[in-house]
């Protein structure tokens, strides 16, 4: 089994440039969900008016994006797990795989249905500040998504 996860591993740092730019490519689409979720939810529990008001055709898309969350998860999950292997930037990325990580919760329990449902007043099983508490973790993968892309960036350059 060592042999194939080696063999992986050396894989993976031969192709780091392409592996990081895939990941970095399926991380950047969050920031549609992102900002969906700022102009769309935060904003209508906020002031009461969403600035936008996505259906049809827009509100597939919206969906489809946050379906490439679980492969950004699993991709950019990779790169730090990289470092950590070599022992590089440990802190930094155990950090950041904790950030990027939180997100199974919100994926899996916290979902963005459960924080629509309930900013607009049909559940009452779980405090609203559970819901904040969703929308907190989306926004955890912001500095993940940044380090991501300079990462891209410095593999480009060399």
């Amino acid at each position: 089994m060592r042999k194939y996860i080696n063999h992986f591993w050396n894989w993976y740092e031969e192709n780091l440039r392409i592996n990081i730019g895939i990941a970095a490519g399926l991380f950047v689409w969050q920031l549609i969900h992102l900002s969906w979720l700022t102009t769309d939810i935060v904003f209508e529990r906020l002031f009461s008016s969403s600035l936008l008001n996505i259906s049809g055709f827009w509100e597939y898309a919206i969906i489809a994006v946050d379906y490439t969350e679980i492969p950004a998860l699993i991709t950019v999950s990779l790169i730090y797990i990289n470092e950590l292997r070599q022992g590089r930037d440990t802190n930094k990325s155990i950090l950041f795989l904790a950030l990027l990580n939180s997100q199974w919760l919100h994926l899996f329990w916290i979902t963005d249905e459960f924080v629509i449902a309930h900013f607009r007043g049909e559940h009452s099983n779980f405090p609203l500040w559970l819901a904040w508490v969703a929308i907190m973790i989306d926004y955890l993968e912001l500095p993940v998504m940044y380090d991501t892309i300079k990462k891209f960036f410095k593999t480009s350059l060399t």
